[in-house]
This record gives structure tokens, sequence and C-alpha cells, in this order.
């Protein structure tokens, strides 16, 4: 069994937009990304990108674009992300669809293909919809947030993925 760390996307790998990220050259990595993902893959974790990509169904960006975007987080980051997961869809443009978050099709078909115990594992997100998906599975849950305020649906709070990195290493 091994446990895991289901990291969103934008917000929390990458800076997040008023419009969609989907070009290499308007990818920022945060600084201390590369370092908080080392620091968990080095304590046994493994890592799982989970995130929404309704541009594809608005027509705005392609899958390819998605991935673009993947490998170049996975070149900055010496390659420790073990898989992405991510939801083509929205329901006003083509369907309502299980894998979008907040509700965790994604996190389930990951937790069965790899193995991974929920109790052992955390979701790291920047919005609502991240906590709610990672608390339907039953891991712990870290909103990246600039106000850190504590509420029922997050087990922790933290201004970015080096701090929640620090966190969820706390807790171990």
């Amino acid at each position: 069994m091994n446990k895991c760390i289901f990291l969103d996307r934008d917000g929390v790998l990458n800076e997040d937009r008023t419009d969609y990220v989907y070009r290499v050259e308007d990818f920022i990595i945060p600084e201390g990304v590369p370092e908080a993902l080392r620091a968990l893959k080095e304590a046994g974790y493994l890592l799982i990108v989970i995130t929404n990509q309704a541009g594809i169904a608005k027509g705005l960006y392609t899958r390819a674009d998605v991935m673009a975007c993947y490998q170049y987080l996975q070149d900055q980051c010496d390659h420790v992300i073990d898989a992405i997961y991510y939801s083509p869809h929205h329901p006003a443009y083509d369907s309502h669809s299980l894998t979008r978050k907040p509700d965790s099709l994604l996190l389930e078909k990951a937790i069965a293909k790899y193995n991974i115990l929920p109790d052992e594992s955390w979701m790291i997100g920047d919005a609502l919809r991240d906590m709610q998906a990672g608390k339907r599975v039953g891991v712990r849950t870290v909103r990246i947030a600039e106000t850190v305020h504590p509420t029922p649906e997050c087990d922790g709070f933290a201004p970015n993925l080096l701090e929640a990195s620090r966190f969820v290493l706390a807790q171990a």
C-alpha cells in the first residue's frame, strides 16, 4: 500500500491567472515548488496531479496543451511527479462528469491504480472543490490560501506549496 499527495495544478504547482494557463510560456512555477515536491517524494509519498481543465470543453486549448505544460513541470521538478489526472469537462459546455472536482472519480481511479491508503494521504489545493474531493475519498486536506483560517473542509492551511509540504511532513 502507498501513501500519496494529490495536488491541484493551477494555484498550487503554477501561478493561477484570471484566464486559463495552457501555454508553457505562461506556466510560471512558484518559488519553492520543486523543493516541496522533492521533500514529499523523499518522505515516501506518491505525487499525483488532479486537475480540472475545463478549457478543453470550452475549445480554448487541447489535451496536448495540458500535457505540454505537465511535461514542462516535470522537466523543472526533476520528474518527481508520478501521474497526472485531468478532467476535460464542464457541465455548461459538454457534460456533467464525476471526474470534475468537487466530485472524486479521478482520485478514486488513482487510489485503485496505485494501491493508495487514503488515511495516510493528502489533497493539497487552493479551492474549496479540491478540499471537497479529498474529503469524499477520506484523505486529509491542506488549502493553499493567503489568508489562513481554519474551516471544517480542510485539515490545514498554508500560503504556498512549500509551507503546505512542511505542514504535511510535520503530521507524519
